[in-house]
């Protein structure tokens, strides 16, 4: 077997043409791929920046924005507040005007009623009276008209009592029939 007459540590040809082969690439990869790599990273970089820097700016509209909001609302909820407040006075002073008219006209109805029954009543008293005068005047010349008895007296005004009755009844539910 072949002792082996090379050794690792000692460079050969081989790794002098490697190592100039790898500075010649990093050379290249130095002066041209470095370089676009930087400014598309210094570009990506501002970019980012900028970005945040207008996140951070909507960040601060949106607040602001918010805080406007809330103050619209605010008011807006005070606004329905007085409104509310505003139609419950109104509804109130419409109740209480309506009240005062509707009590109003029951009293003047109640007045004309209470009129209409004092002028009813006293109809009927002059009429009952109007009719018990002429019962009393038939009755007279009934009893005048026949021989006076006890008897036939007697009869002659029971029989106008009961005409009168008959007659009062007749008025009184006549007056109930025409006030139902």
């Amino acid at each position: 077997m072949p002792i082996a007459t090379s050794n690792f540590l000692v460079p050969n040809g081989t790794f002098i043409v490697v190592l100039l082969a790898f500075l010649v690439v990093l050379g290249v990869i130095a002066k041209y791929v470095l370089p676009v790599l930087n400014k598309a990273l210094t570009e990506r970089q501002d970019q980012i920046r900028g970005e945040l820097e207008a996140a951070d700016k909507a960040k601060a509209d949106a607040e602001e924005a918010d805080v406007e909001r809330r103050a619209v609302l605010e008011q807006a909820r005070a606004q329905a507040r007085e409104i509310v407040a505003q139609a419950n006075s109104t509804a109130d002073q419409t109740v209480l005007s309506a009240e005062a008219r509707a009590q109003a006209a029951h009293d003047r109805i109640v007045q004309a009623a209470d009129a209409e029954v004092v002028i009813a009543r006293q109809a009927a008293v002059e009429e009952v009276t109007a009719r018990v005068g002429e019962i009393v005047l038939a009755a007279a010349e009934r009893v005048i008209g026949r021989e006076i008895r006890a008897t036939d007296h007697h009869d002659l005004i029971d029989e106008a009592i009961a005409a009168v009755r008959a007659e009062t009844t007749g008025a009184a539910a006549g007056a109930a029939g025409g006030s139902r």
